[in-house]
């Protein structure tokens, strides 16, 4: 199967556009302790469903040599619960790279994913603010494929995001069969929302 991937941009704090407020009440708070073991859920939990495999071999160590390199997690939390997250990695050059975005399962459909988006690229652009020894950003980018939420590209361009490359079957991005989930046997069936009852549904 063929794999489209898509390099989009900001340049200017003025090209990121506001999105609705989502339909739940949410909190997005930066994770500020270096933390593998949390990272780690957050990258299975919200990428098991996309074909996010290239950490899954990380050990421990590799995941905080990873954290440790100035990178910033940002997560959205409804009645206490993850419901997704942003990864800031500061890029040389004044620019911020967003390595990964995106809602647990249950969280889909809520009308959060433009809000946590607006508010992880804010983030990234007054970075320098929170880490003194950077240049202030001057870019935002990312890169998002065909294997991932059909809905992601119209997301980070409704968000002022522009492409500015594409490219086909990166290495790296070819992937056959189904998406290996956050774990063996998770999927839509065993997916409810909080608050209801095992038996709902």
């Amino acid at each position: 199967m063929d794999v489209t991937t898509w390099y989009l941009e900001q340049t200017s704090r003025s090209d990121l556009l506001t999105a609705k407020p989502p339909a739940i009440e949410v909190d997005i708070v930066r994770a500020e302790v270096v933390s593998p073991e949390f990272s780690r859920f957050l990258n299975t939990a919200v990428g098991g469903d996309w074909h996010w495999t290239e950490r899954l071999p990380w050990t421990w160590q590799q995941w905080a040599d990873w954290l440790e390199r100035g990178v910033e997690t940002w997560v959205a939390y409804h009645r206490g619960t993850p419901a997704g997250y942003v990864e800031l990695m500061p890029d040389d050059d004044a620019a911020v790279e967003i390595t990964c975005f995106g809602l647990l399962p249950w969280a889909i459909g809520k009308g959060l994913g433009g809000h946590l988006l607006e508010t992880g690229t804010a983030r990234a652009w007054d970075l320098a603010e929170r880490q003194l020894d950077r240049e202030p950003t001057r870019r935002v980018w990312l890169h998002t494929c065909s294997l991932d939420s059909p809905v992601a590209l119209a997301n980070y361009r409704a968000r002022g995001f522009r492409i500015y490359d594409s490219r086909l079957n990166v290495p790296g991005d070819e992937h056959e069969g189904p998406a290996p989930g956050p774990w063996p046997g998770a999927g839509p069936r065993l997916r409810r929302t909080p608050g209801a009852s095992p038996d709902a549904g």
